[in-house]
């Protein structure tokens, strides 16, 4: 009996009318354990969503608005998540300015690009603090169509210039030439404006455009043909941006070996390149780093290259998309480096079609990239809105968190996740794979019309530049080289 009685009394202590604390201890822990259930499927619901938490509590405020008795419960939770989470609000984002760091040093003589032979009955206007020119606006307004215009490496201020020539050279020489809009942009658009002529321009840095539309540019291209080489755009509001839709549909440019970094807006979106509705687009051999709220490359234009380019927001910037193409064409995106960072205003990396289809073909080919998702709770490598013809990923390596969401017809073949841990150094951009596996072997494409397409035949060389391969690509991913 004794030993009866002993046995029964630690279950009355928890079940008995005398074990009310005990009770409520087991209920405290089958409590805990469905919110603990329920907790695992929440965050494995919102992995698939592929939205950080700041989208997610940016979402709830705006859902919120309007209904101040949820609001005065969920704000404190709320603003107790977002310093957890390290997801700041939309109030204190724009408030908070972009540091811009100053220029890079200055290119040298040895580090610019070398400049092609005057053409025959071509005349050289040259530019510079000991003449015959002294201002770039001088050399816009003298020359005549088939001239070139050189500008003597060094710092020109407040210079800035509409050219209305149908066919120009300009060009830096002895060092690159450095355009400081200090406040003040031709026509209140940009440093310099080009209109409808064909323009080869290199060597050229602009620095600080500011307009009161938030527009200002280091250049304004409306409409031709623009080829851009080592060139720098640095802490504009826009980078580079195109005229409007009626001036743009022949237009042409071509951006090689260039750099935009800083662009930004205090309360709004700065784009490094923002392009309209040309007819193409090519980007390559290029380094789009830092914007503010806006895009890395932004493109609406019918046909689009982008390759082999470090298209990197890196620690400080606040990009929302690295790569979007608003209003579909085709795109060709081979062989880039792409990285979001924790900051990011969106956690989609690639987008097509978000704001609807313009073109008569819509098409998104994506191959051999490198594509890294730093944010360490969410975010979607890819986004493609219903309306597309086609959509082809092949050979890309997908890093950290996200997935695919894609709304068109989707062909797959050789893409390849994997954890940071199989970069070699990813912190400092070093992607070159450490240790890799069959899992990230290269798949040869089956696809005989899209092989010369989407085979890689050359890789981002930071700075600025490409190096061929010498062989057929081995490894997913824009980098053949290994860590090993």
């Amino acid at each position: 009996m004794a030993n009866h009685h002993i046995g029964r009394r630690p279950l009355a202590l928890i079940l008995g009318t005398r074990g009310r604390v005990g009770t409520g201890l087991l209920l405290a822990l089958l409590l805990l354990a469905l919110a603990t259930a329920g907790a695992v499927a929440l965050f494995r619901s919102y992995q698939t969503l592929g939205r950080t938490p700041m989208q997610l509590l940016d979402y709830t405020d705006r859902r919120l608005e309007g209904h101040p008795k949820l609001e005065l419960v969920a704000h404190p939770v709320m603003g107790l998540l977002r310093e957890a989470l390290d997801a700041p609000s939309v109030a204190q984002r724009q408030s908070l300015p972009m540091q811009v760091p100053p220029p890079p040093p200055r290119r040298g003589a040895a580090q610019i690009m070398p400049h092609a032979p005057v053409p025959p009955g071509a005349r050289v206007w040259r530019v510079g603090p000991n003449g015959p020119l002294l201002r770039i606006a001088e050399a816009a307004r003298l020359a005549v169509d088939g001239d070139v215009v050189e500008i003597e490496a060094g710092d020109y201020r407040q210079d800035v210039a509409v050219w209305n020539q149908k066919r120009l050279t300009i060009r830096g020489v002895n060092g690159a030439a450095r355009l400081f809009s200090d406040g003040r942009v031709a026509e209140g658009k940009a440093i310099w404006v080009l209109r409808n002529g064909e323009f080869d321009i290199s060597n050229i840095d602009f620095i600080g455009a500011t307009a009161e539309d938030a527009n200002g540019a280091g250049i304004r291209f409306e409409g031709g043909a623009l080829r851009l080489r080592a060139c720098l755009f640095w802490g504009n509001q826009m980078g580079l941006m195109t005229g409007g839709e009626g001036t743009m549909r022949d237009a042409t440019l071509v951006v090689e070996h260039s750099e935009f970094g800083y662009s930004r807006v205090l309360g709004r979106w700065g784009h490094n390149l923002y392009v309209g509705s040309l007819a193409s687009l090519t980007v390559q051999s290029s380094h789009l780093h830092h914007a503010g709220v806006g895009h890395l490359i932004k493109s609406r234009a019918r046909r689009n290259a982008i390759l082999y380019n470090r298209l990197t927001d890196e620690s400080g910037g606040r990009a929302s998309y690295e790569l979007e193409f608003p209003n579909g064409g085709e795109a060709l995106v081979v062989g880039n480096l792409i990285q979001q960072q924790i900051g990011t205003e969106n956690g989609t990396m690639v987008s097509m079609g978000a704001e609807g289809y313009h073109w008569p073909v819509n098409a998104l080919y994506l191959a051999s990239n490198t594509i890294v998702n730093d944010h360490p709770h969410g975010g979607v490598f890819l986004v493609v809105a219903r309306g597309a013809d086609r959509v082809v990923s092949a050979n890309n390596l997908l890093v950290g968190l996200g997935g695919f969401r894609v709304d068109a017809p989707l062909q797959r073949w050789g893409d390849a996740q994997a954890d940071w841990s199989a970069l070699a150094r990813p912190s400092r951009f070093d992607y070159r794979l450490q240790r890799p596996g069959a899992a990230l072997a290269y798949t040869p494409l089956e696809d005989a019309t899209l092989l010369p397409l989407l085979t890689p035949r050359a890789q981002y060389l930071h700075p600025l530049n490409t190096q061929p391969l010498a062989v057929a690509p081995r490894w997913v991913g824009a980098v053949q080289q290994t860590a090993d």
